[in-house]
This record gives structure tokens, sequence and C-alpha cells, in this order.
């Protein structure tokens, strides 16, 4: 399965539901391609300001360094200067916390990521993660 315009739909809707299922503050949900262009995206009603850029941090982040966001957290914790450098390489589109995952179809390629935020980052990639798997795709947090 390929990450399309259905697709990432289905992932918003299934990680949306999650929110509500788990009580979970407003989220903002954005799907990128493997090319980081946004595929979509959609905020709910409630969400603070600026979640979209959160949001997309996460994920933009975890596709520049091939990574879950989580890991680019614990990165972060060991080698703060490199991400800080990180960050500034890819324009400040980089948020090193839960919350972005990356999507990899059956063949192990990434095909695209998803970042949520509007409530914990923990909560954010609980989200993400099994509206990932709900699809069929595997969800990367590491």
């Amino acid at each position: 399965m390929s990450l399309n315009l259905d697709t990432a739909q289905s992932i918003i809707a299934e990680a949306l539901a999650t929110g509500q299922q788990h009580g979970f503050k407003p989220l903002t949900v954005v799907v990128l391609d493997p090319g980081g262009h946004v595929i979509a995206a959609a905020r709910q009603d409630g969400a603070s300001n600026n979640r979209f850029e959160i949001a997309h941090g996460k994920a933009y982040g975890a596709l520049a360094l091939g990574m879950g966001s989580r890991a680019l957290m614990e990165r972060a914790e060991q080698q703060a200067y490199f991400i800080a450098a990180a960050a500034a390489a890819i324009g400040g589109r980089l948020i090193p916390v839960p919350g972005g995952v990356l999507v990899r179809g059956s063949d192990g390629e990434i095909h695209g990521a998803v970042g949520i935020s509007g409530d914990s980052s923990d909560n954010d990639e609980t989200a993400a993660s099994k509206a990932i798997q709900a699809v069929g795709l595997t969800a990367q947090v590491s």
C-alpha cells in the first residue's frame, strides 16, 4: 500500500478517532510524503495555534534524519549540538520530541511520515502509531 491522498486521509481519521477514544486534547495531524511534501493535514476544533507547524516539524525532522522524533529526542539529549546544527541545516523544521513517526511499507521502504501535536508528546506519538498501523502500514518511532 502506498501513501497516497486516500491513505493519508484515512491515517488522519484514525489518529483523530484514537485521540477522541483516549480523551486526548484536540490534535493537529500532518501526513508527509517521502520528500517532505504535505499530502494531507487536519486540525481538530479547539486545537491551539501553531500546532500545524509543530506537527509538521516532528514529521519533517523524522524524514530528514531517517528516524522517528522519539529517537531525535534521545539523540538531542546525547548530542545537543548535532540536533541544533541539523535543525539549522533544514531551516528549523525539526521538533525533536515524540509525535513524528516514519511510515514504512511492507517493502521496508519509507513511504512518508506522520506528525501530530496537541496533547502530550507521548500521546501524540500513540495516535500517530495506531493510525499508521490501522491502515496496514508500519510505524517507526525510533
